[in-house]
């Protein structure tokens, strides 16, 4: 059956919405690590100062902007299949002075194969698992690569965790009960998700160089970007939950969500940022 132009028009719409929603946690994601992602770029084992990075579902540009403080002399090709992200990427490149070292392609990768050129750094920050057949996308990568060239691939041991074991308090594991339930939900539609990559890095090809996992354990105290990170990141793990929780349980998360709430998180002074990175760099073949 073909969708009607107003269903057209609706699906778009809901699309756009949900990116905006990401489009909130990536930027917020990026401010409040934005540490932490310095230290894994500052640890990759760059041969020479890459010319062109290609920065793999760059979302709205965390990996993009600190690639180019590391590498100021660099050009970088942004590449996500959301126009959403996209736009905020090169909003931020204008605002930092560096647009015209950036494109942007929107590309889905799982049915696209872009001219991405032939860059010396790969970078792909939380999107490998997102792919249907990243085996595919490996191949992809190292065929693109320059002879020598370095791929990084840097994935999430899982959303974060913002409140105390204990919280709240008429609900004590309230948070690990809705990850239980988030996980059983992305193992079904996400199975990539916390692979590990180094075999794979290996079977398409490469020679990884180095594997390293960095804890994550910011607060209290907190600043005000974490309240606003636990929240949005709490709101779109209740869309993905909401119908496998407890009735008492859905009462409580909607409390923490509720803004104008004095339980709602942004009134805890408690909250933490918990969570593990792992990258892999792996070197494409030499000539």
């Amino acid at each position: 059956m073909t969708p009607t132009p107003h269903q057209h028009e609706h699906q778009h719409q809901h699309q756009h919405d949900a990116d905006d929603d990401q489009a909130e946690i990536l930027d917020l994601d990026a401010e409040v690590l934005a540490g932490h992602t310095a230290s894994i770029i500052a640890w990759l084992p760059v041969e020479a100062a890459p010319r062109h990075i290609v920065d793999l579902g760059s979302g709205t540009g965390a990996g993009t902007l600190a690639l180019l403080k590391r590498f100021p002399g660099a050009e970088v090709t942004a590449v996500d299949s959301s126009a959403v992200h996209l736009h905020r990427l090169r909003e931020k490149a204008e605002s930092e002075g560096v647009a015209g070292q950036v494109r942007t392609v929107q590309a889905d990768l799982d049915t696209d194969r872009p001219d991405l050129g032939t860059p010396d750094l790969v970078w792909a920050s939380a999107s490998m698992h997102h792919m249907s057949d990243p085996d595919r996308t490996l191949r992809l990568v190292h065929d693109t690569l320059a002879p020598g060239g370095l791929f990084a691939v840097v994935e999430l041991a899982g959303f974060p965790r913002f409140l105390p074991a204990d919280a709240p308090e008429e609900r004590p594991g309230l948070e690990e009960r809705c990850h239980a339930a988030l996980d059983r939900h992305h193992a079904e539609h996400m199975p990539h998700r916390g692979a590990d990559w180094g075999p794979k890095l290996t079977a398409a090809g490469f020679t990884v160089e180095g594997e390293r996992t960095i804890t994550v354990n910011l607060g209290p105290p907190h600043t005000e970007a974490v309240g606003r990170y636990a929240l949005a990141g709490l709101r779109r793990i209740r869309g993905g939950v909401a119908e496998k929780l407890a009735a008492e349980d859905l009462a409580a998360l909607d409390q923490l969500l509720d803004a104008d709430s004095p339980h709602g998180v942004l009134r805890r002074d408690d909250l933490t940022v918990r969570t593990e990175r792992t990258v892999w760099a792996a070197r494409a073949r030499r000539a």
